[in-house]
């Protein structure tokens, strides 16, 4: 039985032509040509057109790896507040239990 392709939400898919469009905008500010990135990520230069697409199946690390590269911000403005910023979700997810479980049924309170 052949699988169902999965579809992405519209915010889902702008992100990602978002994401994609400001890799292809830092690459060429930073003058480098699609075989100079793709390279330097250690993909093929298919795989950075598709990235540049903002093509939902491309590896994730691959994409942050090529933003990264052509200076595009991922999360903070400065990667120096990253580890300060992990600390900070780690405290958050401190503070919640470790998992979340859905009731079985409903607990009757109305005595």
């Amino acid at each position: 039985m052949p699988q169902q392709p999965r579809t992405y939400s519209r915010v889902t898919r702008d992100v990602l032509t978002l994401l994609g469009g400001l890799i292809r905008l830092g690459r060429k500010r930073r003058k480098m040509s699609e075989a100079d990135l793709a390279a330097r990520v250690g993909i093929a230069r298919s795989t950075l057109q598709l990235i540049e697409k903002g093509h939902p199946k491309v590896e994730i690390g691959l994409v942050f790896e090529a933003a990264t590269l052509v200076g595009v911000p991922l999360f903070v403005d400065e990667p120096s507040r990253l580890t300060s910023e992990q600390s900070r979700i780690d405290d958050k997810l401190a503070l919640l239990p470790q998992s979340v479980r859905v009731p079985r049924s409903k607990v009757k309170d109305d005595f």
